[in-house]
């Protein structure tokens, strides 16, 4: 298992054995619930979450109170709908580069006939073209697309969306910029914001959700640790974040949170890597690149393979990368393909890794 060459960052991040270490030592050592009680421990434990937000916080420019946990950006991309359901009948503009927990939220909505879609236009790089963004009272904005790997300028969409409609709501998918790109919630004037830990590094089930004004908003979900007072005909719900956090948070993951930070701060991810590669394929007649050299990943089919066919052959190899429509079936439809095979490199992996990676490609596609 441990000669597998993993090229799958853009789907789950490796785990640094500082995440592991600090989740380990909770599990062993210093476990128990938050808010639930008066001993040491769980002291500790209000104290590590109170760090942990205040770490995402700094990470992507926010307020400790503006920082909801979540299970991941699935999770929080779908509470943003729930949040936003008293908005009436909305026109929500969504784009061909959403993953479909961005999309599918809003395509429910108007299916059920409580929303109207726009879809904006892409330019020939498929880029949002910000020169025809359309009026919306809701906006979902997937600041980088997980087959062509290119940070959108989220801060001039935005600007362009308000000049529309001042009061539209805008909604980011930061799932994969969070990994490649410094996330700047204030700089992006955004209303909501969600990122994934598991692709930065920290766990799977740990996620946040960006609140611009969170007083304005009322809960989603409702259980222990969201209210402060509940009487027979009322309820006050706690300050945020806690009036969206109902329930026991997921304290493991968000332990290991603020290492995963520190360590992708310290691991930028190398652009060579995805250079090399492209450089690589694009001698070999066979393949088709669909992204540019300077992305954060490398999206590819081959002519006369399919792409399932290639995932098996490449696997039995050793090397683990991620082939078919990546939960993006909009955007392969706008290349005109079914599907893709991606490599998406991490923190962890050498220009060897690449090299040895080339070198099976070009042997299996001769």
């Amino acid at each position: 298992m441990n000669k597998i060459i993993y090229l799958d960052a853009a789907a789950s991040s490796l785990k640094p054995d500082s995440v592991i270490d600090a989740e380990s030592d909770f599990l062993r050592n210093k476990y128990a619930n938050s808010g639930r009680g008066v001993c040491s421990r769980t002291a500790w434990v209000d104290e590590m979450v109170s760090n942990a937000r205040a770490a995402v916080g700094a990470f992507i420019n926010a307020k400790p109170q503006q920082i909801v946990f979540t299970s991941g950006a699935t999770d929080g991309l779908n509470r943003v709908r729930n949040i936003l359901k008293d908005v009436p009948h909305p026109v929500v503009a969504v784009s061909d580069l959403d993953h479909h927990s961005a999309r599918l939220p809003w395509m429910d909505a108007h299916l059920a006939g409580v929303a109207d879609l726009t879809v904006m236009s892409l330019d020939s790089q498929y880029n949002i073209d910000v020169s025809r963004i359309p009026r919306a009272d809701i906006m979902v904005i997937t600041a980088m697309s997980n087959v062509i790997g290119v940070t959108q300028d989220v801060a001039e969409i935005v600007r362009a969306a308000r000049k529309k409609n001042p009061n539209v709501i805008t909604i980011v998918d930061a799932a994969q910029y969070a990994a490649h790109a410094s996330v700047d919630v204030c700089a992006w004037d955004c209303d909501f914001m969600c990122f994934s830990g598991h692709k930065i590094g920290a766990d799977t089930g740990i996620g946040v959700m960006y609140i611009k004004n969170p007083e304005k908003y009322l809960p989603d979900k409702f259980g222990g640790g969201m209210v402060s007072r509940v009487m027979d005909d009322e309820i006050i719900f706690s300050a945020p974040p806690e009036k969206f956090e109902a329930g026991t948070l997921p304290l493991t993951q968000i332990v290991g949170m603020p290492f995963a930070i520190d360590n992708i701060k310290s691991h930028p991810a190398d652009s060579n890597l995805v250079k090399y590669m492209y450089d690589r394929l694009a001698k070999m007649p066979r393949v088709k690149i669909l992204t540019r050299p300077d992305a954060a990943l490398i999206s590819f089919v081959v002519d006369g393979m399919h792409v399932l066919d290639f995932g098996v052959l490449a696997g039995a190899h050793g090397v683990c990368l991620r082939v078919g429509n990546m939960c993006a079936t909009w955007i392969h439809r706008a290349l005109g393909v079914e599907g893709s095979i991606r490599i998406s490199p991490g923190f962890w992996n050498t220009i060897d890794d690449m090299q040895r990676t080339a070198d099976i490609i070009e042997n299996m596609v001769k």
